[in-house]
């Protein structure tokens, strides 16, 4: 039986539900993993290159917003109509594309150089990326629609809680429970990337019209 934990055989064993593609069968996913990242040494290395970089996405938000509202850029309106595939409200939980690039008018949020580089990237790009630290997963991602049972471990207001998916909701998950809700609205706490993680596994979502 392969080991999903080593890197080439995860990268195999994960895949997208049948359900999920009857919902948006232009749906694409690259899965990545960056093996021997130590981001304290990274930042110090390269913090100027991650500074343009989020400076870059910066004004490119800035000028899209100025030539049309956020929910009816191209990117952003084929998510949206995706959540409301599945049931989700756009205009509560907005996809984590439309949640940065509105975020990045006036600033992105600075986390550590890892995050701060993947999160310009989708700006820049307009995809929906996510970071997650490889080694937390116990087995493949999975994208599917929820039972609804799945446990989901976050936080809000600082307070760490249990959560559960709506049933039908389009998640990533691993054998023990999910890692992002409605498809890539928000990560959990479990698999997060911190300064501790070494081996990153990152998802960078497509629709039409990329």
């Amino acid at each position: 039986m392969l080991d999903t934990q080593i890197p080439r055989a995860f990268l195999a064993s994960c895949n997208v539900a049948p359900e999920v593609f009857e919902l948006r069968p232009d749906y694409l996913a690259m899965l990545l993993i960056v093996d021997g990242i130590y981001p304290t040494s990274w930042t110090r290395s390269v913090g100027g290159a991650v500074d343009d970089l989020v400076e870059a996405a910066e004004a490119h938000a800035r000028a899209l917003i100025a030539q049309s509202p956020a929910d009816e850029l191209p990117h952003i309106a084929a998510w949206r109509e995706a959540y409301r595939a599945f049931g989700a409200k756009p205009q509560r939980t907005r996809n984590s594309l439309e949640a940065l690039t509105r975020r990045a008018v006036t600033g992105l949020p600075r986390v550590n150089a890892l995050t701060d580089t993947y999160n310009a990237v989708a700006v820049l790009e307009q995809i929906p990326c996510g970071g997650e630290d490889f080694n937390a997963y116990q087995g493949p991602a999975c994208l599917v629609r929820a039972a609804g049972d799945e446990v989901f471990d976050t936080a809000t207001n600082g307070e760490i809680k249990i959560e559960h998916p709506e049933h039908g909701e389009v998640v990533w998950r691993d054998d023990i429970g999910v890692t992002c809700r409605r498809w890539n609205w928000r990560q959990g706490r479990r698999t997060a990337l911190t300064d501790n993680s070494r081996t990153a596994f990152f998802i960078l979502d497509a629709l039409t019209p990329i």
